[in-house]
Parts: structure tokens; C-alpha cells; sequence
């Protein structure tokens, strides 16, 4: 059986990297360009080894890797193949572009899936049968007025859905009218910000935090007032003294991005306190609340806004999937009319019929059940892949114990730079984001971010750590 990875670049023997490495690397791109369809036989090891003149354990070696990544399994006596539900992109070919588009930014890769990869849920779970059945249901209901251009607000039964659910699962009571559908995150605070702020304004930020927040921010001149954390959340009382003439802040009250401590109680009133006392504004990003492990997950921090000072953020992309594109913002109801005017102007609507799907999704109750689900799983899987992380790391790292959220961090032990430990993962297949990078100024946290959501076992678990060791 000759391999279709012969047709791509032949092996280098004086390459530095290795050859099972270079073989690694040809698969995942045979696999990744198509020229490897999912469920398609890959040749024997000890075939392999014969046709290409190398040793069987080479072979083996890469073969090892490429099924701890999810990209091959065998099937006993029927040989092995390539893994079925992989989401592909048209070239995995390794460059430094491609790994590294923006230096010094943490890049969230769309596909191949990578092991450990951040913000991604448990694909592998997914309902997509219900999936695909409501969106057929859906399509064949498009009526010619569906096909018109969307609401600049979002569909009015999703608006409905999403106050419904937030009353029932967050604590927030809200009305259809307040909610705004969005493209995702990005998309939410670009509206925020041309809704009530104006360039020159500072807004306070969680040091260390998610990076993405400060980078658009300062994008659209907003001056980013960086405010440290602690095992409470935000330090409110020393941001506040430092930045007398905020605006507004940017909080992940639930679990704190990166570090996944919760906003204290009365750290929530102290910032509600403030942004009443000084008519300032409070962003709630609620990017993962619904997964909280050790009891149940906390009331929304808009929960206890009784003055209309809360925007809350939230998004599907970690509920259900990313590629969805859809988010969600709800605003006081002082501010509906200028936000339904803002909305007019910037955004161009989310597509109806993804919209619809989610819709029925929700009111047909299978959000609510796949969120009961993922969060059993999730605990499940955090734990599996913390115990074969520790057997493979053993003292090199110190894994921090987390309440809730979809990532773990790996505190190193010994004094290395974490962005370069990240950029050896990337190029060795292995997803991972330096917990330096989310630091405004000098870093004071060292680190790799995990996303755990995606690893289905500890043996998995395991395998990648014995490589992330071999990589120090």
C-alpha cells in the first residue's frame, strides 16, 4: 500500500528535526489537505517502515503521536484510520506565519483541533444529530421574509430565549428588548464602546487578563487602566484610588480570566458601589459562568445591579461551538433606545437562519440538558487529564486547582520563559497559551494556559505530557 504522503515533501535526513517528527508532519497535512479522508486506512507501521527504509519504531513513534492528537485510531484486525469529525483547514503545513501571525498574541487557532486548545468545548460530544434536524426543520421553514436582511438587533424569538434563560440560569431579569445579538465578543465591547464611551476615556482592566479586551480597547483610543488581582478577583479599592475619572470596567466576575477566581461578594458591591456613586459602567463578561464544579455556578454579578450600571456579556461560542459566531449583550433599560441606534449603524446583523437553530435549540430544551451534560463531563475530564498530567510532569510543574471554567494552568517550577515553551508546543502540535502574554507591563504570572474540554481521557492526558516534558 503506497502512502499519499509520499506525494508531499520528501524526508529531510539532515534536518534537525527528526524524522518521526517529519513524518508526524506529512500526515497531518495529507490529512489536513484532504489528500487523507476521515475513516481512510493509513498504512502498517511495519509497511511503512519497509516502503520509506526506516525502522519500525520510527514509525511507530509518529504514529504514537498522531493518535495521542486525535488524528489516527486504530481499529484492531481493520488496521488504522483516520479519525472521523476532525474539522479541517485547507493547509496544515507548518510556517512561522501561520503559528505565529502576531507576535507576542495569543493566537486561537480555528482548525486542525489541536490538543489543549483554549476556548474550545467538547466537540466530540456535540449533539449534531439534533443539530442537524432542527437546522433542516429550520431551512424548510424559511419563508421569503426570513430571507430579507436581518434585525440589527437580533431575531426577536432568540431575544425572547435568551432573557428566558438568564432569568432561569443566571439570576438576571430582563426583558427581550434589552437584549442585543451580536457576532461574538469582540463584536459586543465594539458596541459597548461606541454606545457610551468616546476616545480618551479609561476604563479599568483585570491585570493579568484576557488579552483580546486591552488590544481592542486601545484600538479604538481607549486609555486601559490596569488593576491587579488577587485570590478575590479585582482589586476594586486600589483601581478605583489609581484611576479616579474611569469610565468603566471590564470584570470576569465568575471565573476570573486567565486565573479562574471568583469576584468576591463584597468585591461585587464595591464595584457596584463605585459605578453608581460615580454613573459609571461595569462590563460582565460571562464567558464560561456556567461551568462551576464544586457547587453550583454563581448568580450573574448583573444579578445585584439595582441601578442600571451592569452591561452583561454573553456568548454561545463556548456552549455550543465556536464557529457559531453568536453572543449576546444585555443592557440596562435606560440605554435600549441608544443602543437600538448604535446597532443601526455598526452592526449588519447576524445570519436568521443560524439564529433560528439556536433558537429552537434553547426552547425545545436541549441547551439546557447539553449544559448539564458538558458540565458532568467537564468535571470528569478536568480531573482525568489533571491526574495524567501529574503522572507525566511529575515537579516540573505545579497544576493550580480551579472551581470551575475550561482550562487549567501549569505553573512552572523552575525559572523558563512560557512564551517560548509555547512557541516549541506549537511547532511539536500541542496548543497552549503563556499566562506572561495576559500581563499588562512587566509579568508577574508565569505559566501555561490548558484547555482541557477536549482531551477525552487521562491516557490521553498522559501521552501529551510526557511530550510537553521531553519539550523543557
Amino acid at each position: 500500500m503506497t502512502s499519499p504522503i509520499n506525494n508531499l515533501s520528501p524526508l529531510d535526513p539532515a534536518s534537525k528535526e527528526p524524522i518521526y517528527r517529519q513524518i508526524y508532519w506529512r500526515f497531518r497535512a495529507a490529512i489536513s489537505d484532504g489528500v487523507l479522508a476521515p475513516g481512510a486506512r493509513i498504512p502498517a507501521a511495519r509497511a511503512l517502515a519497509k516502503e520509506l527504509g526506516l525502522a519500525r519504531g520510527t514509525i511507530d513513534t509518529a504514529y504514537s503521536l498522531l493518535a495521542a492528537e486525535g488524528y489516527i485510531q486504530s481499529r484492531g484486525q481493520a488496521g488504522t484510520v483516520v479519525a472521523a469529525g476532525l474539522t479541517l483547514r485547507t493547509d496544515s503545513r507548518r510556517d512561522e506565519h501561520a503559528l505565529n501571525p502576531l507576535a507576542g498574541t495569543s493566537v486561537r487557532h480555528k482548525a486542525p483541533v489541536l490538543p489543549f486548545q483554549m476556548a474550545l468545548p467538547a466537540l466530540d460530544v456535540f449533539p449534531r444529530k439534533i443539530w442537524a434536524q432542527i437546522g433542516a426543520r429550520c431551512v424548510r421553514a424559511t419563508g421569503v421574509a426570513d430571507m430579507a436582511n436581518p434585525s440589527a438587533y437580533g431575531l426577536e424569538s432568540l431575544r425572547s430565549a435568551i432573557a428566558s434563560y438568564l432569568q432561569m440560569a443566571r439570576g438576571i431579569y430582563c426583558q427581550p428588548s434589552q437584549v442585543f445579538v451580536t457576532s461574538g465578543y469582540r463584536n459586543t465591547l465594539t458596541l459597548i464602546v461606541h454606545a457610551l464611551l468616546k476616545p480618551g476615556d479609561r476604563v479599568l482592566v483585570e491585570n493579568p487578563g484576557y488579552p483580546p479586551t486591552r488590544q481592542l480597547l486601545e484600538y479604538l483610543q481607549i486609555a486601559v487602566q490596569p488593576v491587579a488581582v488577587d485570590q478575590d478577583g479585582m482589586q476594586v479599592e486600589q483601581g478605583v484610588s489609581a484611576s479616579l475619572d474611569a469610565r468603566a470596567a471590564v470584570v470576569t466576575p465568575a471565573h476570573q480570566s486567565p486565573l479562574c477566581m471568583s469576584l468576591s461578594l463584597p468585591r461585587r458591591l464595591q464595584l457596584l458601589e463605585w459605578a453608581g456613586r460615580e454613573q459609571s459602567w461595569i462590563i460582565e463578561d460571562d464567558y464560561d459562568g456556567e461551568y462551576r464544579y464544586i457547587s453550583r455556578p454563581l448568580p450573574a454579578l448583573k444579578s445585584l445591579d439595582r441601578d442600571g450600571r451592569v452591561l452583561y456579556a454573553g456568548t454561545f461560542s463556548k456552549v455550543l461551538f465556536p464557529g457559531i459566531r453568536l453572543a449576546y449583550l444585555v443592557v440596562p433599560p435606560a440605554q435600549v433606545e441608544r443602543f437600538e441606534h448604535v446597532s443601526q449603524t455598526f452592526l449588519g446583523g447576524c445570519p436568521e437562519l443560524t439564529q433560528a437553530i439556536v433558537t429552537t435549540f434553547v426552547t425545545e430544551g436541549h441547551f439546557a440538558r447539553h449544559i448539564q451534560r458538558m458540565r458532568k463531563l467537564y468535571g470528569e475530564r478536568r480531573e482525568a487529564v489533571v491526574r495524567g498530567l501529574t503522572n507525566a510532569l511529575g515537579d516540573h510543574f505545579h497544576i493550580d486547582t480551579q472551581p470551575g471554567g475550561m482550562h487549567l494552568i501549569l505553573r512552572l517550577t523552575r525559572p523558563q520563559s512560557d512564551r517560548a515553551l509555547v512557541e516549541r508546543l506549537l511547532h511539536a502540535g500541542i496548543y497552549a497559551e503563556a499566562l506572561s502574554e495576559c500581563c499588562i507591563g512587566p509579568p508577574t504570572h508565569c505559566g501555561l494556559l490548558l484547555g482541557f474540554a477536549n482531551i477525552a481521557s487521562q491516557a490521553s492526558a498522559e501521552q501529551l505530557g510526557q511530550h510537553i516534558l521531553a519539550l523543557l
